[in-house]
């Protein structure tokens, strides 16, 4: 199977989970996920340290959970955002989107083919979208093009896990059999929720993908791992030059 083939398959199950995907993420992380984003937010916030921003891109955006987080941070910080843009390849999910976020632009598109002019982001941020992009080296590469000079990189992802002990085989446990289970029962698609682990077994460790940032430009300011480091929260910055 090509890159392009895998790609689009991963596509076609997030446009078959859509509808549902909002109501699994909040049941499989028990709403945690809430405070990853918004920390995520705040850290990018305070390293920019401005008070206006020209535009905010959200990458791989899914029903555009993360905009309403990078806008509500913004308010409560009185920073003003020029724009804001959701891109993802998946029709299904822009749908949801578009309904749940009328602030933002929403563009169809692969984080490693951006729709996006170069030197035009303060922002680029992804969650949990960056282990399902075929070519990850290219997208990195993609997110440094389009943001200014000393721009900023969130990304909130899962990540492989580099330990090994009671706490680790307890997170093994709950991702390989319960949230598949959890999750196929609110999707009802338990195939895209065995993807999940998978996936992530198949991704970089933490040291692994920030390796992967700096090689494409970057320089880390912030990394943290949550919840027994089953999600690990990377803020970079675009190196002058």
């Amino acid at each position: 199977m090509s890159d392009n083939q895998k790609q689009e398959k991963i596509i076609g199950m997030f446009d078959e989970i859509a509808s549902t995907y909002d109501l699994a993420n909040r049941v499989l992380s028990f709403g945690i996920d809430k405070q990853w984003r918004k920390k995520g937010c705040d850290k990018a916030y305070e390293i920019l340290a401005k008070n206006e921003l020209e535009r905010i891109a959200d990458i791989a955006c899914g029903t555009g959970d993360l905009l309403l987080y990078w806008k509500s941070r913004a308010q409560k910080k009185d920073i003003k955002i020029g724009e804001f843009v959701g891109i993802d390849p998946s029709k299904g999910m822009l749908e949801v989107a578009k309904k749940k976020v009328s602030f933002a632009s929403f563009l169809e598109g692969r984080a490693q083919e951006l729709p996006l002019e170069g030197n035009s982001c303060d922002i680029v941020s992804i969650s949990y979208g960056i282990r399902n992009v075929v070519d990850k080296p290219k997208a990195l590469q993609e997110f440094n093009r389009v943001l200014k000079e000393k721009g900023i990189v969130v990304i909130l992802e899962f990540t492989k896990q580099e330990k090994s002990g009671f706490i680790s085989k307890i997170v093994d446990i709950y991702m390989k059999k319960i949230l598949p289970a959890i999750g196929g029962l609110v999707s009802q698609n338990y195939k895209a929720y065995k993807y999940l682990p998978d996936s992530i077994e198949d991704f970089l460790t933490t040291r692994m993908l920030e390796e992967a940032l700096s090689d494409a430009g970057f320089e880390i300011k912030y990394s943290k791992s949550f919840s027994m480091g089953i999600s690990t929260l990377l803020v970079a910055q675009k190196k002058e030059g």
